[in-house]
């Protein structure tokens, strides 16, 4: 989707500052933060790419003004309320609704570091044909989509080549929406700075990104 979370090629937003031996996490909340998601999210009631999507749909003034973590818990909390793990009542009051049953955790202590280890992959390994192959000449399409897509602005309509065969991973644009993984290739694709960004660009500079096989089309 369009939105203010899509800042890349956007001017005005400041320069990009850098922290010499920047911790994990610059305070304890957080790491805290961090723990919940995960722990929230063996419940299985929604899909890396919804968690995406639900932080993408926070007013642009609060995206804005949150931090990396702040927006982590605003998106959780709404994934809670909707997938009816608790009301927005409890949230508020943070005690548990009279009545409500006491649900066992699926996620226990020992089974944390294992689970990060492990991840959780989005390749996926089924027999789907590639649409384009390494050296060919594609463009992004110039598409606006009103879900989550993967997509940045500032490559629709450009022309790239594709540099890089990565195999078949889920696709985030339907994954996001419970609309099915809808597996295919996903491809590094590199687009000419110039192409990107005009004259203004350094001739040899060039921007590389991966891209799925509903992204492209032939050049």
């Amino acid at each position: 989707m369009n939105g203010v979370h899509d800042m890349g090629g956007m001017h005005g937003m400041g320069p990009l500052g850098s922290e010499k031996d920047e911790p994990v996490f610059h305070d304890r909340w957080e790491a805290r933060a961090f723990a919940l998601t995960v722990a929230m999210e063996a419940w299985r009631k929604w899909t890396l790419d919804a968690s995406r999507h639900e932080r993408e749909l926070i007013p642009p003034a609060e995206y804005l003004r949150m931090s990396y973590y702040e927006k982590w818990i605003a998106g959780l909390v709404e994934l809670l309320v909707k997938a009816g793990l608790v009301t927005a009542a409890e949230i508020e009051s943070a005690k548990p609704a009279p009545g409500s049953v006491k649900a066992m955790a699926p996620l226990t202590a020992d089974q944390v570091w294992p689970l990060i280890a492990r991840a959780n992959p989005s390749s996926r390994d089924v027999a789907v044909l590639p649409r384009f192959k390494t050296g060919q000449r594609v463009r992004a399409r110039n598409m606006h989509p009103t879900g989550h897509t993967r997509l940045p602005r500032y490559t629709r309509g450009k022309l790239g080549t594709i540099e890089r065969d990565h195999g078949v991973f889920v696709f985030p644009d339907t994954n996001a929406h419970f609309l099915g993984e809808k597996p295919q290739h996903l491809y590094s694709v590199r687009f000419a700075a110039s192409e990107l960004w005009g004259s203004q660009a350094a001739p040899g500079d060039a921007v590389y990104v991966d891209m799925w096989d509903d992204y492209l089309e032939p050049a």
